[in-house]
């Protein structure tokens, strides 16, 4: 799941009206007062690609803010949010092919020179930790298949200033990993995983592995993780007759059923037809399960979270399509080849790897993002 995912079809939702792209115009003058010679290398940078990208608003930025607050002004976007949370692909490549994710003959993938190393993540993020940041997830494609993510999460687990290092997964191989992840200070686990039945999953991801995905989940909770998300991506005349069966995960564990509404994504052919909404979702469940009740959310949650009385764990809705979350959005993305976004629906991304191969120190790197943002 890489550059593809974040190519939204135009279709007339309530989401795509918000402008996600404002950016500061004075991108060159920005500059303009810099005078290091690495600074200088980042400023020809962006006379070019990035100035192209990002002038397409005169948005005002926010009031900086105060002179005590430990968060950089590179964290605080153009509408004024505060972006804590910081998501990273480790790879492109996934060892499943889900049809709303990836086109069944896969993607073009980025050459391996062209990723960003474990030294340029680990340099990268904690640019992001000692700006401001508190959470990092890393993602995929498929996290787990990358061969030294042990190394990296123990380096990135012993950033001063991060809390929580997380991982989605789709769990194929997981289980077998978890616990040295754990050791290296995996702190949060999210695994995927859109039916109960295994030929309906052989189906949605063109590839077995039913049985490991439900070790994997059962083996977060067996390690203390708590709670363990499952994200079920919910999808008319495929698994919307299953939804009651996954809030029963969480009668005896500590299981928290995320239940997501099926979104368009080029290559995975979406249809409307096939979109189940948050308010049937929930209709669905209260009727079948007494004692639900909303939890308070956090400001930064896009999720809508419940819970059944005398049940372990929780239930939650995520409304990417009905009911967007767009105004309290804290997380920022960088991409397997070392490009940064600052919204997942959004085109424009800027290389970080670039500048940074080119010797821009930490305080030319902070100008990029901000400028980005």
């Amino acid at each position: 799941m890489r550059r593809y995912v974040s190519k939204i079809i135009a279709c007339p939702l309530p989401f795509i009206k918000s402008n996600f792209f404002l950016v500061n115009c004075e991108v060159e003058s920005y500059y303009a007062s810099r005078e290091s010679n690495s600074q200088g290398l980042v400023r020809s940078y962006l006379n070019g690609s990035l100035a192209k990208t990002y002038a397409t608003s005169c948005a005002t930025l926010s009031e900086d803010p105060s002179k005590d607050s430990p968060v950089s002004d590179m964290l605080i976007d153009s509408f004024g949010r505060l972006h804590t949370y910081l998501r990273i692909s480790l790879t492109e490549r996934c060892n499943l092919r889900c049809h709303y994710c990836m086109p069944a003959e896969g993607v073009e993938l980025t050459p391996s020179p062209q990723l960003l190393s474990p030294n340029e993540i680990v340099r990268l993020a904690n640019l992001f930790v000692s700006s401001g940041v508190e959470k990092i997830r890393l993602t995929g494609g498929e996290p787990t298949i990358r061969k030294d993510i042990e190394d990296i999460c123990l380096q990135l687990s012993n950033l001063k200033g991060l809390k929580t290092l997380a991982i989605t997964t789709n769990g194929i191989t997981l289980a077998k990993k978890l616990p040295k992840l754990r050791e290296c200070g995996l702190t949060s686990v999210n695994i995927s995983l859109d039916t109960l039945v295994p030929a309906k999953f052989e189906f949605i991801t063109r590839r077995k592995g039913h049985e490991r995905v439900m070790d994997s989940i059962n083996a977060a909770v067996d390690l203390g993780y708590n709670p363990v998300k499952v994200n079920c991506v919910v999808m008319r005349g495929f698994n919307e007759d299953e939804i009651c069966d996954f809030v029963e995960l969480t009668r005896e564990k500590p299981i928290n059923v995320r239940f997501i509404e099926f979104m368009p994504f080029d290559g995975n052919v979406w249809n409307v037809k096939k979109l189940v909404p948050y308010s049937e979702m929930l209709d669905t469940v209260a009727k079948q399960f007494t004692g639900l009740r909303r939890l308070k959310d956090h400001p930064t949650d896009t999720a809508k979270n419940f819970r059944i009385d005398g049940y372990c764990g929780s239930v939650s809705f995520i409304t990417s399509m009905t009911e967007h979350f767009c105004a309290g959005c804290n997380r920022l993305r960088l991409l397997a080849d070392g490009n940064f976004k600052v919204c997942l629906f959004g085109p424009a991304e800027v290389s970080l790897r670039d500048p940074l191969r080119l010797g821009a120190d930490d305080d030319a790197l902070r100008e990029v993002i901000g400028a980005a943002a």
